[in-house]
């Protein structure tokens, strides 16, 4: 009996080399450069309708910078990723969950097909980040409709063209606080203010600049939302000044929090994956693999969040280790490696491990994530108690927004000692 063809009364069990579970940017890059250098098959598994992720529902400009050498509006990108897939081979399935998991590379799917099996010989976890809602925020106050993550704002304007209010405001001031402008803009909502609750915008001054004087939008530093009225519909937002503790009222029907950025880890905790502590998502070397040999991850699953260039590139990187992996190259990354850690005001940095052997990781960065502004980041690498390197960048830290330092800060690691100290003063 053919492996694939289930015997009456069990689930269906497919079982291609490669399984790829999310169908964003990392994902399908992952799946364009794996399809067509290995003889089996490669499968991507997409909860959404369509594949593409995040930047289907963003319909402004700014997409594939890096990993295209063009800019391209978000859907469009979207399309371009899941037509490469699949022109190179791929298999994409789309409105498939993944439910649990039956064994260690064995998936338990649900999907228009019904529940099904999928063992794979590697799998790669792409399943991306989201925003934390309103409750997770702990933000007092009525219960309105008009309340939304940008995720959530951009599904509703450029996928199912309905509507919002006429005036809102903006909790956050990073990169896709300013989609969010950009989406209530084209859907006829004018942004009232922005608020965060650093003492500067944690976004670029490229976009910064152009947003308080040709969007006119409004910036409220050292600002946060400390209620929310609004009986049925909202209606206005309480704010306060962290500083002086002075508070006033905002009118408005339409409230959007903005970054504050978790992985969708939900996969990863139930498949027992090594996590950590700071990114909340699976715990993984330079090659970007899990501590479960076969399974990888890449994207903003590992780093919540940067942009969808550099996510692409992730995939793009994952690849050519699961084509190592596949042939049978697993005498590297043994043992436990060495953990990278942070000190505050870093949060985390990712990758998290290194291990003997193990390549550079994708674009010879380190990604990291501050929770202070700092404009000339001084980086000191500690080892075993001895300064390892240090290293001044040419450019600040900000809350917000990832903070890329070179790889070769690493140089002179013992990658067989201690836990290897990440500081930035």
């Amino acid at each position: 009996m053919n492996p694939d063809t289930p015997t009456p009364g069990t689930t269906p069990l497919l079982t291609p080399d490669v399984l790829v579970i999310g169908g964003g940017p990392a994902g399908l890059t992952a799946a364009a450069r794996l399809a067509p250098r290995i003889p089996g098959e490669v499968l991507v598994v997409e909860r959404e309708a369509e594949a593409g992720g995040i930047p289907r529902h963003s319909d402004h400009t700014g997409y594939g910078l890096r990993d295209l050498r063009r800019v391209m509006r978000g859907p469009r990108y979207a399309a371009h990723l899941a037509a490469r897939a699949a022109e190179a081979g791929a298999v994409i399935h789309t409105r498939t969950m993944v439910t649990g998991w039956a064994d260690a590379h064995t998936a338990e799917v649900t999907g228009p097909a019904g529940r099904r099996r999928i063992r794979a010989r590697a799998v790669v976890l792409a399943t991306g980040a989201r925003e934390r809602p309103r409750p997770a925020r702990l933000v007092p106050g009525d219960r309105p409709h008009g309340v939304y993550t940008t995720g959530q704002l951009q599904n509703v304007v450029h996928l199912h063209h309905g509507r919002v209010g006429r005036r809102a405001v903006i909790v956050g001031a990073e990169l896709v606080s300013w989609s969010a402008v950009l989406t209530l803009r084209e859907a006829g909502c004018a942004v009232a203010l922005m608020a965060t609750e650093h003492p500067a915008a944690e976004s670029y001054a490229a976009f910064t600049v152009p947003g308080r004087t040709l969007l006119r939008v409004p910036v409220a530093t050292r600002t946060r939302v400390t209620r929310v009225i609004g009986r049925g519909r909202l209606a206005a937002v309480e704010i306060e000044h962290l500083d002086t503790g002075a508070r006033r009222t905002v009118e408005c029907d339409t409230l959007v929090f903005t970054g504050d950025w978790i992985p969708d880890h939900e996969l990863a905790r139930a498949a027992g994956l090594d996590l950590d502590p700071g990114t909340l998502g699976p715990l993984v070397d330079t090659a970007l693999r899990t501590s479960r040999p076969g399974v990888f991850a890449a994207g903003n699953l590992l780093h919540p969040v940067d942009t969808a260039d550099v996510a692409a590139l992730d995939g793009a990187h994952v690849a050519d280790q699961v084509l190592r992996h596949l042939a049978g190259d697993e005498d590297e990354g043994e043992g436990p490696g060495v953990r990278i850690l942070t000190e505050p005001p870093l949060r985390w940095i990712a990758p998290g491990l290194l291990r003997p052997g193990a390549p550079a990781p994708p674009r010879n960065r380190l990604l990291l994530w501050t929770d202070e502004f700092v404009r000339v980041p001084r980086v000191t690498v500690r080892q075993d108690g001895r300064t390892v390197a240090r290293r001044t960048l040419p450019w600040p830290a900000a809350p917000g927004r990832a903070l890329r330092i070179p790889w070769s800060v690493l140089r002179n690691v013992d990658d067989r000692g201690g836990p290897v100290t990440v500081s930035v003063h």
